[in-house]
């Protein structure tokens, strides 16, 4: 493509150049040639976005992360890290010479005193028949032309971002085919800003006015509730008015934006001339497309310029629409400030007391019916606790995410998972829980004798305090579910749990051990990155990840417990009905027991691997890379109880997902090898913590991986190799 192709003004944009310049930047010209007040825009076509990519070969190396397994078997969390791995691509990758010169051309001077707002206008973008809103990035006051071309690249690398894959498959669109355009747009600072829906998404028979004080951005990212007027779309007039907390708006910082007190008291944003003028300017909009529209204004001085208009797609919520979801995968800090604080101080307070509570019931003494009741309300109590962590505690997920994110733009690093580093120096339960059950080990190891007289079942030859400590472990983890261990008692009974002592005895000490990094370093230059008067946030933001980071952790060690209970209700039923004479009171057992769904097991193999038989087997196995090392040992695969309990230490662990029951046997392990994708599952963050190999997203490693095979694992670059059996 030619260069005079590459930048544009809005004046050569022609309607039909969706292809060049995105949905957002067709529809600004648009709304120019017709007259209408908008910034002063230039679009960064298309065509610089494939001149980009083709000069560094990324087309070839984003295919390959799409296509390490088919993308409808892809766990979100796979799809986080590959778009993580796709976006560390765009900002470490140059700019062509030809590119940064045309950049240099028709960018740097329009900007050189003017903060910018730097816009995605993906050609797929606001269209009639599907909306983007918000599944790609945009930036609001970029401020010099250095950072400008910095966040171009970040717009570009939305494109493939976790929300924006999974919505683009949603809609049936071919990856390879996908392409960016870019507006960047002089900053206009609004005295209030809004949106105006000239179709209402919930009423066809009305439109709806929104407003801000200061910026739009604290509208569009919810930073700010709007004042909000429905309007009837027949007669203009106003219908209901609902107002809103003004004592906060968002305004320029030195570079994005930031939330600012504000006045709040006094009339309300808008006088009933400036809601009928946005309104009148919104159906001129509507009148010009000839289609509903949602448009972005701000008002300086008392005039209306428009910042974008899309079509409304919608005007009532779908049940096949998903695209709420994809947004969700991207949460603000101010988002996950708030969910920490009611994570933190409410949630996992109530999950632990709820617990307690329910081990501190004796069963015993229920009457059928009662005990029958009694598992009906653990049973909803589970259910509860459950679609808590979905919506709660797996969104919060996202904190861990957006640091990374932000590690990754502010330092671009070469390796994208470096951010990883700097979360590992946080307190875990499960960690505690080893650091535990190890100091057990080292009693028996210390005690002549002891070892033997745990493996024989003598517990009362055992010194007085060792004894002590081994019923607190139980009693304190002793209850945890699980899907693998299958004891009676629960996750880890007394017989599991002494194996596993016995184990960690026969071998010296050992506790987390990191690959040697220097964390305080990596600290120190992510907070030095930052201006002064940002640091402070910076290391926020850093809490904020951590915080997260361990609850990924923890979070299903609280839901465990609950569970855990829940099942030994269950449990106490069917030992009845396996005793007593069917009775009316039995009966109302007998149906309880429904209630409560199987433990998780192993996938089956798959009908092709089945088919192989013990014949021809794959010998190395590709999955995602998410601990750094080379190991090498025996395999063992946790499918069953029977598995777990005879797992040996120096052996492989290979197993659909590290559940945080199986954490007690990482000590014990020379690397993990999981099923399940993700840089920040649990088994991963386990295997981290220990210094150890870890490769996660490998398909079949059940299927293909046999106890006893002898398994190379290299945790740098996501392969696993397996060798023959060792006889």
């Amino acid at each position: 493509m030619s260069d005079d192709k590459l930048i544009l003004p809005l004046a050569a944009i022609r309607p039909d150049d969706i292809a060049l310049a995105g949905g957002k930047g067709c529809a600004l010209a648009r709304l120019d040639r017709a007259g209408f007040q908008i910034p002063f825009t230039m679009v960064v076509t298309t065509g610089a976005y494939q001149h980009f990519v083709e000069a560094n070969g990324l087309q070839e190396k984003i295919l390959l992360e799409l296509n390490r397994k088919p993308f409808a078997d892809m766990r979100w969390e796979e799809i986080w890290d590959a778009a993580l791995r796709i976006r560390s691509m765009f900002l470490n990758h140059p700019l062509p010479s030809d590119l940064d010169q045309a950049f240099q051309q028709t960018l740097a001077s329009p900007f050189v005193d003017r903060p910018a707002v730097i816009r995605s206008s993906a050609p797929q973008e606001d269209s009639a028949g599907a909306s983007f809103a918000g599944i790609h990035e945009s930036y609001v006051n970029v401020r010099g032309h250095a950072a400008i071309l910095d966040h171009i690249r970040r717009v570009w690398a939305s494109l493939w971002s976790d929300g924006a894959l999974l919505y683009r498959q949603e809609l049936g669109l071919a990856p390879e085919s996908s392409a960016m355009a870019v507006l960047v747009q002089a900053l206009i600072v609004g005295d209030y800003s809004g949106v105006a829906f000239t179709v209402s998404p919930m009423d066809v028979d009305q439109s709806v006015v929104e407003a801000v004080p200061g910026l739009n951005q604290g509208l569009v990212d919810g930073l700010v509730a709007p004042e909000r007027w429905i309007l009837d779309r027949a007669t203009h007039a106003i219908v209901s008015h609902t107002a809103a907390d003004r004592s906060q708006s968002v305004v320029p910082a030195d570079q994005g934006v930031r939330v600012a007190d504000f006045g709040g008291d006094g009339p309300q944003i808008l006088s009933p001339g400036n809601i009928e003028a946005v309104a009148a300017l919104a159906r001129r909009i509507e009148t010009l497309f000839g289609s509903p529209q949602d448009v972005e204004w701000t008002v300086v001085d008392g005039e209306i310029t428009v910042l974008q208009a899309r079509p409304v797609t919608t005007t009532a919520a779908s049940e096949d629409d998903k695209r709420g979801w994809y947004l969700s995968l991207r949460r603000s800090y101010e988002n996950l400030q708030q969910l920490r604080a009611k994570i933190e101080d409410d949630l996992i307070p109530a999950m632990i007391r709820e617990a307690e509570e329910l081990a501190a019931i004796d069963l015993a003494p229920f009457s059928d019916t009662e005990l029958a009741a009694e598992v009906r309300r653990r049973v909803d109590r589970n259910q509860h606790w459950s679609n808590v962590y979905w919506a709660d505690f797996i969104p919060y997920a996202h904190g861990a995410r957006l640091f990374g994110q932000i590690y990754n733009d502010t330092i671009k690093p070469e390796n994208p998972y470096e951010f990883a580093d700097l979360l590992t120096d946080t307190p875990m339960a499960s960690l505690k829980r080893n650091r535990q059950l190890e100091a057990l080990a080292a009693g028996v190891r210390d005690v002549p004798g002891a070892a033997d007289d745990l493996r024989r079942g003598r517990m009362d030859n055992l010194p007085a305090a060792l004894r002590s400590s081994l019923d607190t472990f139980v009693a304190q983890y002793g209850t945890l579910s699980s899907g693998i261990t299958g004891d009676s008692e629960g996750a880890l009974a007394e017989s599991t749990l002494v194996r596993l002592i016995l184990e960690l005895a026969a071998r010296p000490g050992q506790s987390p051990a990191r690959q040697s990094v220097d964390h305080e370093a990596l600290v120190r230059r992510f907070i030095d990155a930052f201006a002064p008067e940002e640091r402070d946030w910076a290391q926020s933001l850093l809490d904020l990840g951590r915080s997260s980071y361990r609850l990924r952790d923890d979070d299903n060690i609280h839901l465990g417990r609950i569970e855990a209970q829940a099942r030994r209700a269950v449990r106490e039923a069917a030992a009845r009905l396996a005793n007593e004479p069917i009775t009316a009171e039995a009966a109302a057992l007998r149906e309880v027991l429904s209630l409560m769904p199987p433990d998780k097991a192993a996938p089956a193999a798959s009908a092709d691997t089945a088919a192989h038989g013990p014949g021809l087997r794959a010998r190395q196995l590709v999955g995602q890379p998410a601990g750094p090392g080379l190991a090498r040992g025996r395999a063992r695969v946790v499918a069953t109880p029977q598995d777990l309990k005879a797992f040996q230490s120096g052996e492989i662990l290979i197993c659909d997902a590290v559940d945080p029951n199986m954490t007690f046997v990482v000590p014990l392990a020379a690397a993990v090898v999981e099923r399940r994708g993700g840089m920040l599952i649990h088994g991963a963050i386990i295997a981290r913590e220990y210094g150890l190999p870890c490769v996660t997203g490998v398909p079949e490693a059940l299927q293909f991986i046999r106890s006893g095979d002898h398994v190379t694992v290299d945790g740098y670059l996501g392969i696993v190799i397996i060798g023959p059996a060792n006889t």
